[in-house]
């Protein structure tokens, strides 16, 4: 008699061992690991296999080129996070917090795609069909092509799709469809690993253009096994906070385009629309005061001018603050030790705090030598000149070093009627701005 085989999967990243683990090695995360019956592990070893199919090396020089066609979802800011607009044939996974507007943003898409006279479905698993006609009416996304179905078995989405021709597709969202045939809960990872293969063969198949709707953990990250992230062709994440009226829509994976774009949308009453006039949204030209400096940063190819704000106040307790909003932490401390080093400021008595205004995260080094002016502006109370931005990384032997397309930075800064920058090296362009060089930190006490 064959002996039983087991096999046991962790809950919070899929990975499989044959024996049970106290912690996972993968993803780190205890007491995850469950069994699997025969048939979850039947379906694990087929959506492991589905793209291991045996084929033959041929030379690349034989290989012919793939086409990619794509058509606009209507949505400028969402064409441009894409690459261009929707690929028929695509699987587009978008998480995003709660009520930061996933489904009101996908829902107006469907709305778009259905008014060029294609047909739309929209599967919600988490809302009635009625709460999902309400918001259609806020929006006024009713068209006679956008079909809503209340189903979170996957199998009744599969019949669906056999009684109409579908152009498009919204899944809202993965962690709530479930399949009949595996007897583990909606929202486990055997459960969302196989719906999404089913989806992606559909996409494929059918050259149906496919966006899922996920939920993210309180890490920030996709909710479910990572494997899901691979599998799709797209990941995008939604960013903001439900407070504030911008949002950033932001690609983290492109099969068919660039990686670094954003979409900036606005929410209002009548729902997410596109952010037209985003480059003044992340700064303030009112009165001068201290503690506020304006950098460019780049998001892809689209630069941004933003304002950072800095806050130094002398500490009451032994161990002085250090809390950075929409910057790195860490390169903060590293900031502020090189200005006690090189500059001799003495920052160890006091509490130093960082924001960056819009809810923008700043994920490049060029915002550096704002930084340092922001922090050297507040300690000193002297207000900086709302004409003037600073551009440049800064190095921990207290260089300041050029960032990548500075004429592109300049040149926003100058549509913004900025008229001076400092930044590392001249730039390669010739400009009307006035442009001082500082390729040292000491010389930034110069300009105080």
């Amino acid at each position: 008699m064959a002996k039983k085989t087991t096999l046991f999967e962790c809950q919070h990243c899929g990975f499989t061992t044959p024996r049970w683990m106290g912690k996972c090695t993968n993803c780190g995360a205890w007491d995850s690991f469950i069994e699997l019956n025969d048939h979850q592990q039947e379906v694990a070893k087929q959506t492991k296999s589905a793209s291991s199919s045996a084929s033959k090396a041929i030379s690349i020089n034989e290989i012919k080129e793939n086409e990619v066609f794509r058509y606009s979802s209507l949505d400028k800011e969402l064409d441009g996070v894409l690459g261009g607009g929707i690929v028929p044939g695509s699987l587009t996974l978008i998480g995003g917090s709660p009520g930061v507007g996933k489904s009101t943003l996908l829902l107006k898409v469907g709305s778009n795609i259905a008014s060029l006279g294609k047909n739309v479905l929209y599967v919600t698993g988490e809302e009635s069909a009625g709460q999902i006609k309400l918001r259609a009416n806020r929006l006024n996304s009713n068209k006679d092509s956008l079909y809503l179905l209340s189903e979170i078995r996957l199998e009744q989405v599969l019949i669906e799709l056999e009684h109409r021709q579908y152009e498009f597709i919204i899944i809202d969202s993965i962690q709530t469809m479930y399949s009949e045939n595996i007897t583990s809960a909606a929202g486990s990872v055997t459960q969302v690993r196989q719906i999404t293969f089913e989806l992606m063969r559909i996409a494929k198949e059918k050259e149906i253009a496919i966006f899922i709707i996920g939920h993210i953990t309180k890490e920030g990250s996709i909710a479910g096994p990572r494997v899901l992230e691979h599998m799709v062709d797209t990941v995008l994440y939604f960013e903001g906070d439900s407070s504030q009226e911008l949002r950033i829509l932001r690609g983290f994976k492109n099969r068919f385009g660039p990686t670094s774009e954003i979409g900036v949308f606005e929410m209002r009453a009548e729902g997410l629309i596109s952010a037209t006039d985003v480059a003044s949204r992340f700064f303030s030209r009112n009165s001068e005061q201290s503690g506020s400096a304006l950098t460019v940063i780049m998001e892809g190819s689209r630069p941004i001018i933003l304002e950072v704000q800095a806050l130094v106040s002398e500490s009451h307790t032994s161990n002085s603050k250090r809390q950075a909003t929409g910057f790195d932490n860490n390169r903060l401390n590293m900031l502020l030790a090189l200005l006690e080093r090189k500059l001799e400021i003495p920052l160890s008595g006091y509490d130093v705090f960082i924001n960056i205004t819009g809810g923008i995260k700043i994920t490049e080094t060029a915002a550096d030598l704002a930084i340092l002016a922001a922090i050297i502006s507040s300690f000193r109370d002297r207000a900086i000149s709302k004409e003037t931005v600073f551009i440049g990384e800064v190095s921990l032997v207290g260089d300041v070093r050029e960032v990548y397309a500075l004429d592109a930075r300049l040149k926003e800064a100058m549509m913004q009627n900025i008229s001076k920058a400092l930044v590392a090296k001249k730039p390669l362009e010739k400009t009307k701005m006035k442009v001082f060089i500082v390729d040292e930190v000491t010389k930034l006490l110069e300009w105080y």
